[in-house]
């Protein structure tokens, strides 16, 4: 991938606006691009924090693995998006998984080493990235509180408006949702269980809010729903 190409990808991070040019050429420069087939493990829980990660294209599955082996789903991550990144804040070893999901995954990956020799030397980058690492507390704070307060019901019914504000496609007062999320993904997601996410999907259909099928959801009016 050419240098400029990188550069013309890196440049849509706001985390990175707090670079020259110069910077901004030296970390491109730095970035390996990398393909990673649908389904393969980015990094698993437990293997060294020495990367992070740039997402170009697909969509990644961050999360872990219960003591019983279940499947603990934190994050579903889209393009332009930064992860792997909790290594700037300490991280010596992988507390989650990162795996490609339904597509190709294309992404940049900067070594943490030549990322923090970076900071050393700019100290408004430094601040750049700890406003990033706030922000990103604060969307787990926000869920480990969804958790807390909500019940299972308005979990999924937020997840579904939340998804539906990150990619759906308004049509008048719908909203279409394409997917490749399987009930089993969204329970993992709102920390449920598939026939609980199965019997609350089924019921929002009946009263005729949503409508489904297994690659879209199509939402009849989403402030209803919310």
């Amino acid at each position: 991938m050419e240098i400029k190409n990188k550069i013309a990808f890196l440049s849509q991070f706001l985390v990175l606006d707090a670079l020259s040019p110069v910077e901004m050429d030296q970390l491109a420069a730095q970035a390996q691009y990398r393909r990673i087939p649908k389904f393969q493990f980015i990094y698993m829980s437990d293997e060294p924090a020495d990367q992070m990660y740039f997402l170009m294209r697909g969509k990644v599955k961050s999360g872990t693995f219960s003591p019983e082996g279940k499947e603990v789903i934190k994050e579903i991550l889209q393009p332009i998006t930064i992860f792997g990144d909790l290594a700037l804040a300490g991280e010596l070893h992988r507390s989650d998984f990162a795996q490609a999901m339904h597509d190709e995954v294309e992404l940049l990956s900067i070594r943490i080493a030549d990322f923090q020799a970076m900071m050393e030397q700019n100290q408004r980058l430094v601040f750049s990235c700890l406003k990033h690492l706030s922000q990103r507390l604060q969307r787990v704070e926000e869920r480990l509180a969804s958790l807390v307060l909500k019940d299972a019901r308005e979990r999924i019914i937020e997840f579904l408006v939340d998804t539906a504000g990150k990619e759906g496609r308004r049509v008048g007062y719908e909203t279409l949702v394409k997917h490749h999320l399987t009930q089993q993904d969204i329970a993992n997601l709102t920390g449920t269980s598939r026939q609980t996410v199965t019997s609350v999907l089924n019921d929002l259909r009946k009263s005729n809010l949503i409508y489904f099928n297994r690659n879209s959801i199509l939402i009849r009016d989403i402030e209803k729903l919310a």
